[in-house]
């Protein structure tokens, strides 16, 4: 069995590392193979990832 494992970069996003399944609101699921990173700010414009503007 592989480890995920997540990092919380500061001021930035939290990155998952690993094989995980998302489930979104409305039910959907998604499957990252190897990474994933989730905004924490909420100015993504592409929630739930991070796409920088936490940075602008």
């Amino acid at each position: 069995m592989s480890m995920t494992k997540v990092n919380l970069i500061a001021n930035g996003p939290m990155i998952v590392l690993g094989a995980i399944t998302i489930t979104h609101e409305d039910g959907t699921e998604e499957v990252k193979e190897t990474r994933a990173s989730f905004c924490r700010c909420g100015k993504s414009e592409n929630m739930p990832y991070c796409n920088g503007n936490h940075n602008k």
